[in-house]
């Protein structure tokens, strides 16, 4: 399984959440190496058990040390490289260079270790007017160079740095740059709703182009057809195969189990999730927003009571819209409900509103750094290093990027 940080409830609420439910088979060979030998008390329900025990220490979540040989946890069977494969990769090839902006070192930092790399040397500073200086601190002539640097708050300060970061690489003589983007800010802008607005995901696009980057590797844009935006190769990866990797190490039965989407535009998004989660039955919270970050709760599309709820989104912002959608959810008799949502950009009050009581666990990936002393007990934390990883290898190793779990799960 992918390195987690787990999050922190205590030992006697961790024991009242031992459930899990069947996987569909497309993800289940993934997950049988987790099989437990004692049958499970629920119906047609396969036991699945974590690498590692969770630990926790004063409420924060403690970080398990992943690597691939002795000394650590093993790595999960579909996260180890794949080493079998044709024209198998060098882990010492000199032509493969991966760079970190300052937006997510510690994400770099993982996936170079799971690649068997060391960070590129680079310098980033901060003129006293706010201005960005980047230069290499080692030469990529003609190599083939990832630049990892989610644009997450600060979306502008982290924008600038990837693009000044991407025109030194192209004025380095690098062969190929590719932008790895985890999370893709201004997705939202994708389309005009209104008239004279601007579509900023195009714009964006359009500089990451201009700037020199010859790919673009995201992971769960907002809409797909953002890909569409770029005028070079995108590579779309989800981060839905982790969470589910990590929801077979609980003990839910089949028959309790509903996935929920908290608006209609989510609803292809929840379907495919469903749909991995033995054909669970779906449910839709139908809402009215009037305005950006306001949301109003109307209606709940689906049977949720006495079962458990999933909710299912890309990405938490100021908490809005899936809060009160589990509000609702309670009061339509939910026993309990779970928040799955691959980027945690929690602007104010996201905090206060997730960790209020309304949610068993909130869910989340390291695509966006979540600092310490925003941690709070229901969190918990996994990690896409070795998802991103492993895509960058075949990048580099020009494969198919379309192998489970990594593949789409049927959304574009």
């Amino acid at each position: 399984m992918a390195s987690l940080l787990h999050s922190p409830p205590s030992s006697s609420s961790l024991a009242s959440r031992t459930t899990l439910f069947p996987l569909n088979p497309s993800i289940s060979l993934s997950l049988s190496r987790f099989a437990s030998p004692s049958p499970s008390p629920c119906r047609n329900a396969v036991r699945c058990n974590l690498v590692e025990p969770m630990k926790y220490e004063n409420g924060k979540p403690q970080v398990p040390l992943l690597t691939g040989g002795g000394g650590g946890v093993a790595l999960p069977n579909i996260f180890a490289p794949r080493m079998n494969l044709e024209n198998a990769i060098s882990k010492n090839d000199t032509r493969l260079r991966i760079f970190s902006g300052t937006a997510n070192p510690a994400l770099s930092q993982e996936i170079a270790c799971y690649m068997g790399l060391e960070l590129g040397k680079i310098k980033i500073k901060r003129f006293a007017d706010g201005e960005i200086y980047v230069q290499l601190q080692e030469s990529v002539r003609g190599c083939d160079v990832f630049l990892v640097q989610p644009t997450c708050p600060p979306a502008n300060e982290n924008l600038m740095e990837l693009l000044i970061m991407i025109d030194a690489c192209r004025r380095a003589s690098a062969k190929n740059i590719t932008a790895v983007i985890p999370y893709f800010g201004y997705a939202r802008a994708d389309r005009k709703t209104q008239g004279r607005e601007s579509i900023a995901a195009k714009l964006v696009a359009n500089l990451i182009t201009e700037a020199g980057a010859n790919r673009v590797l995201a992971c769960d844009l907002h809409s797909g057809q953002s890909m569409g935006y770029f005028d070079i190769p995108v590579d779309h990866v989800y981060g839905q195969p982790v969470i589910l990797d990590y929801l077979a190490s609980k003990t839910i039965c089949s028959d309790d189990l509903v996935v929920v989407s908290p608006d209609v535009g989510g609803v292809a998004r929840a379907r495919a999730f469903a749909k991995k989660l033995s054909d669970a039955p779906l449910a839709i919270v139908d809402k009215r927003r009037h305005g950006h970050n306001v949301a109003e709760v109307m209606n709940l599309i689906g049977d949720v009571k006495g079962k458990v709820a999933v909710m299912v989104d890309d990405m938490i912002d100021t908490a809005g819209t899936i809060s009160k959608g589990a509000a609702l959810l309670h009061q339509e008799g939910a026993r309990e409900v779970y928040a799955c949502t691959t980027h945690a950009v929690f602007s104010p009050p996201a905090l206060e509103r997730l960790s209020s009581g309304l949610f068993q666990e909130v869910i989340i990936t390291n695509t966006i750094p979540v600092s310490e002393q925003n941690y709070f007990p229901q969190l918990t934390i996994l990690s896409v290093a070795n998802l991103l990883g492993e895509t960058i290898w075949r990048v580099h190793d020009d494969c198919s990027g379309g192998f489970e779990p990594y593949s789409t799960l049927g959304i574009d």
